[in-house]
């Protein structure tokens, strides 16, 4: 298992802090999101997937939210 600044830079082939990438704005828990970034979409929210419980994840499915990356 590997820490998760690591995976998320496999993930988006950027470290978090590099200038190359963009912010794509804060999601609905006050998170900052980056374009590259799995988000959680349901209606006028989103939800940075990295950050949520399985059972949130699973809750966000059941009523309709659908999984985008930021761009």
């Amino acid at each position: 298992m590997n820490h998760p600044l690591i995976e998320r830079t496999i993930r988006t082939g950027f470290p978090i802090y590099s200038p190359r990438r963009q912010e794509y704005g804060t999601d609905a828990l006050g998170n900052e999101v980056f374009s590259g970034d799995q988000i959680l979409v349901f209606e006028d929210e989103f939800f940075l997937v990295e950050t949520l419980m399985n059972e949130t994840k699973e809750a966000l499915e059941v009523i309709g939210a659908t999984y985008e990356i930021a761009k």
